[in-house]
């Protein structure tokens, strides 16, 4: 898979390698690298680092989203691979059914373990390496493991194609560990101690915390913290996007329009930046710079059916029908089925009513 092309979200840092080098590397072969998510996004790595972050049920709900957006889940390996840092592990011949099966690995477990790196491969075909790690977590599990612990700690000891060869216990939630002559130890070989979270704050985990912040609905902290991701680096447009949603939701208009600006200095394309500033100019009584925002949006993205819908509504406040009629038109080729085609509908009737009633008015 060549990155020509791509945009690549990042949740959570990356431990394997510095995120601006990946950057370098993605950008030298013609994608993008974008941390958190956006309309572009087609492929979306999980770091490493949001195990030593999150909750397990967070990283769950976040992984069960996107998958049902379609997008193209990457782990910090399978991103390597993709720009063609990381070599293919050898022999890889089965299938995910097959190993889930001989396993009795659930679904999911199997899928998220392989997420954050817990096999030789990180997508299918796997390896016969892959099936006797797949049997090894499946035991885990059972005797009471989270697959975030049996991550956090097979990724601690180098290879994990060498756990294979290993007797692996868990008798506490945050630690799993290996049965040697010598005794218990951690996978990494030090002596059994609870997994460490990470100290250091460097970027990427301050980004996550402000998005845990929003998240929770704490937007004043949430903004600072943006602010804070700004300061050490300035170009990150979603970083500018982020802070402006926070600001508007505690209440200050002007500065997320001068966030929203200051994101699309740095990325032009950044159509949900278009499509909230025509929210706030709509708002504000500026309607013409709210069509020309939402034009701008839908002619970045063509399918972003929220911006037609506004825009239609645009035109028929301003009088201006056939335009109103061409957008919701265009709006229901994309949805069909919800209460907003049931509202773009309703619109149409009113249009050709009006328009009707214009007809028989000058006949």
């Amino acid at each position: 898979m060549s990155p020509r092309g791509r945009t690549f979200g990042l949740v959570g840092g990356l431990a394997a390698f510095p995120r601006r080098l990946a950057a370098r590397e993605i950008q030298a072969q013609g994608g993008n690298l974008q941390r958190g998510v956006s309309r572009r996004t087609t492929h979306l790595v999980f770091g490493r680092k949001l195990l030593d972050r999150s909750d397990l049920g967070k990283i769950e709900i976040r992984f069960r989203q996107e998958t049902d957006k379609g997008r193209r889940l990457l782990s910090e390996n399978g991103f390597l691979r993709a720009l063609g840092l990381l070599d293919e592990a050898a022999a890889p011949t089965l299938s995910r059914q097959s190993i889930t099966e001989q396993s009795r690995l659930p679904g999911e477990t199997f899928d998220l373990l392989a997420l954050f790196d817990a096999f030789e491969h990180d997508t299918e075909p796997f390896s016969f390496r892959d099936l006797i790690l797949a049997k090894k977590y499946a035991g885990l599990i059972a005797s009471g493991a989270t697959w975030s612990t049996i991550a956090r700690s097979v990724r601690r000891s180098g290879s994990v194609a060498s756990l294979t060869a290993l007797s692996l216990h868990a008798e506490r939630f945050d630690a799993i560990y290996a049965r040697s002559a010598e005794g218990f130890t951690e996978l990494d070989g030090q002596v059994l101690l609870p997994l460490a979270r990470v100290a250091d704050e460097d970027l990427d985990e301050l980004f996550a915390e402000a998005e845990e912040a929003e998240e929770q609905g704490r937007h004043a902290a949430a903004a600072d913290l943006y602010r804070r991701c700004i300061a050490i680096d300035p170009t990150d447009a979603t970083a500018f996007f982020n802070r402006g949603n926070c600001l508007l939701a505690a209440g200050s208009s002007e500065e997320a329009r001068t966030s929203y600006l200051e994101a699309l200095k740095r990325d032009p394309q950044f159509v949900e930046a278009w499509f909230n500033l025509a929210d706030l100019a709509s708002k504000s009584g500026d309607r013409d710079a709210a069509r020309r925002y939402l034009a701008t949006a839908i002619e970045i993205d063509g399918g972003y059916a929220d911006a037609i819908f506004n825009l239609a509504s645009l035109e028929y406040e301003a009088d201006d029908l056939f335009e109103a009629r061409r957008w919701w038109a265009r709006y229901l080729e994309l949805d069909d089925a919800s209460e907003w085609s049931h509202r773009a509908r309703r619109g149409l009737q009113l249009i050709d009513l009006q328009l009707a009633g214009k007809s028989a008015g000058a006949a």
